[in-house]
């Protein structure tokens, strides 16, 4: 498999310099284990909770687990055992060094609880997404997006030929998880209809416990749908045939998963003249595309969904670089009520329509 540089290591390695423990969660299959175990020196121990035996052992005698396995450590996929933190929030007070710790957690729903509650002020937390194009194209990081010349004239530096329209569908369609960027000759639908079914069976069963998993999954098809679009949750759990509290509920866990992400407006509380409803975003576009049927790049790239597709891919862009940086600064849209689009941007807060 190719292994791609990945922008995000300045950003673990300088928080890590900086907090005692460094937490990086993002989606399954972005590569948050590969990037960390990568970026860990011989000295770094390194254990996961996939473990049946380690897992039981976390979650009945945490404190013995963590004697078990010394810094500078990497535990991975923390969610399953976050009885772990409480004890783990006594050693770090006790003392140790910048970088001991160092975890990975794939569904930060509850997991970011616990880490706020135990962890405040001691833990880094840092958003891994999938590869940019950047990063797919082994080119350097970009600087994080900010509106104005100087930031589009550092991209331009360097980027080499711009993408063909074909070239830049392609990409949209396969998508951006590493294991499909890596080998063009993986079956792309089968990664897709394998991951959405690990999806549900792990991540959905321990956050939610959906009794029909069928039915969410006619939700997250329909949310697939309007990607790129102002959310109306009533449409949508109307159209997946759910109680629009039942549709709430399933879209935070799309978006504490790493499934979608949301724009929110910007307005000023002064003013009515702007739409109060934020945009829904899949992070990844490819699995948007596969949720939603297009059986290849020129189809989607001739279809209704062109546009949101495409505007979906360009504000992953931008997010990805933000992200990768280490900035957790929320991206924000501004439309008023004659459905005029601007970028608008406050505190380096921006979107592109």
């Amino acid at each position: 498999m190719i292994d791609f540089p990945r922008h995000a290591a300045s950003a673990v390695l300088r928080a890590s310099a900086q907090f005692k423990v460094l937490l990086v969660t993002g989606a399954r299959q972005v590569g948050k284990t590969h990037l960390l175990r990568t970026l860990a020196g011989p000295e770094r121990s390194y254990v996961t909770l996939d473990d049946p035996l380690q897992l039981r052992l976390a979650r009945e005698d945490p404190a013995l687990f963590l004697q078990a396995h010394q810094p500078p450590v990497l535990i991975d996929e923390l969610q399953y055992a976050p009885q772990l933190l409480p004890p783990l929030k006594q050693i770090v007070d006790a003392g140790g060094r910048p970088g001991d710790w160092w975890l990975t957690g794939s569904q930060p729903f509850h997991l970011m609880l616990g880490v706020s509650e135990s962890l405040a002020g001691r833990v880094a937390v840092l958003t891994l997404p999938g590869l940019s194009r950047r990063e797919a194209l082994r080119m350097p990081a970009s600087p994080p997006f900010a509106p104005g010349p100087a930031w589009f004239a550092a991209m331009t530096a360097g980027a080499g030929a711009p993408d063909t329209l074909d070239g830049v569908f392609q990409r949209i369609w396969r998508g951006s998880y590493p294991a499909l960027v890596a080998q063009p000759a993986m079956d792309r639908d089968l990664f897709y209809a394998s991951y959405v079914q690990t999806y549900l069976q792990r991540d959905v069963r321990d956050l939610a416990h959906v009794g029909d998993q069928t039915v969410f999954l006619r939700f997250v098809r329909a949310a697939a749908a309007r990607t790129a679009q102002l959310l109306n949750i009533a449409d949508l759990a109307r159209d997946a045939d759910v109680a629009p509290n039942t549709g709430k509920h399933w879209l935070s866990i799309l978006e504490a998963s790493g499934i979608v992400h949301l724009v929110q407006p910007w307005h000023n509380n002064l003013t009515k003249r702007l739409v109060k409803t934020p945009k829904l975003y899949f992070h990844d576009t490819g699995l948007a595309a596969w949720l939603t049927q297009w059986s290849s790049p020129a189809t989607l790239e001739a279809g209704a969904m062109s546009g949101a597709i495409f505007e979906t891919w360009v504000v992953g862009e931008i997010l990805k670089s933000r992200l990768n940086a280490g900035l957790q600064t929320p991206l924000h849209y501004f439309r008023n009520k004659d459905q005029r689009k601007v970028k608008a941007e406050q505190e380096s807060c921006a979107t592109a329509r």
